[in-house]
């Protein structure tokens, strides 16, 4: 087993060092099937197929290792050009695997992750590790993986943010309050930012001032765009499909103005 230290920035502005496993091979362990409810991960191609190129190795070569070092016997060149390619994806075991083959993470083989279970998965970590992390049984866990749903002590979820490597951003969206903050920014920029700043403040921990900034060029944004277009045409229905546009997309331009406060 190889074990590497690496340092993570966390939402806090604290740091840790995890130890990141290079998954050992288990040449018999049978294949289990993915679960019907469990979707596979965000699976990035385009690094699949150049990390192999990089190592000189054919769609042969990887399958072969697969079966040989991991217990797949099922994984031909065929289906390794099929995930190059886009036409299927890998499930969690068989990314892990592939990882180990390519001899690179997990995190390297996959797109954005947005869930907790992709998270985790890109972390390179087994269930047990973040469940015992956090302080909650294994069961309770998964179930939170499966349905999508943290629920957390904000100790807790500290923790999680820690032990998966969290963005703010991010740590909005796994635990579950992306679709509450979309809901309070969307009332901000429509009615008065300043009454806002407080609720949003208890869902984002960010200095008051850059909040209230934020909330205020969003709402400013907002609100130009809407007198910008009824004074070109007068047009309703132009003016409302910009507008929704706008809103639609407001937790994205939210954390763009963030970041663009905190440079």
């Amino acid at each position: 087993m190889i074990l590497a230290e690496q340092t993570v920035a966390t939402p806090l502005r604290t740091a840790y060092v995890v130890a990141v496993r290079r998954p050992p091979a288990q040449p018999n362990q049978p294949h289990r099937p993915r679960p019907q409810n469990q979707p596979a991960p965000p699976f990035n191609a385009p690094a699949a197929r150049r990390l192999r190129a990089a190592l000189n190795m054919g769609p042969e070569h990887v399958a072969y290792g697969m079966r040989a070092s991991y217990g797949l016997p099922y994984v031909t060149q065929d289906l390794v050009v099929a995930w190059e390619r886009g036409l299927a994806s890998p499930a969690n075991n068989e990314l892990t695997a592939l990882a180990g083959v390519l001899w690179c993470s997990p995190a390297e083989l996959l797109g954005k992750p947005r869930t907790l279970r992709e998270h985790r998965i890109a972390r390179g970590l087994a269930p047990e590790d973040v469940a015992r992390t956090v302080g909650h049984e294994l069961p309770v866990y998964l179930r939170m993986e499966e349905h999508d749903e943290w629920r957390g002590t904000e100790r807790q979820s500290a923790a999680l943010a820690d032990v998966l490597g969290l963005s703010l951003p991010d740590f909005i969206t796994v635990t579950g309050r992306e679709t509450k903050l979309a809901e309070l920014l969307r009332s901000a920029v429509t009615t008065r930012w300043q009454a806002y700043v407080r609720p949003v403040g208890k869902m984002v921990p960010l200095d008051r001032s850059i909040l209230g900034d934020t909330l205020q060029a969003l709402h400013q944004n907002y609100q130009g765009q809407m007198a910008a277009t009824l004074s070109w045409g007068g047009g309703g229905s132009d003016s409302s499909e910009g507008g929704r546009a706008f809103l639609d997309r407001i937790v994205e331009h939210f954390w763009g103005a963030v970041e663009g406060r905190g440079r």
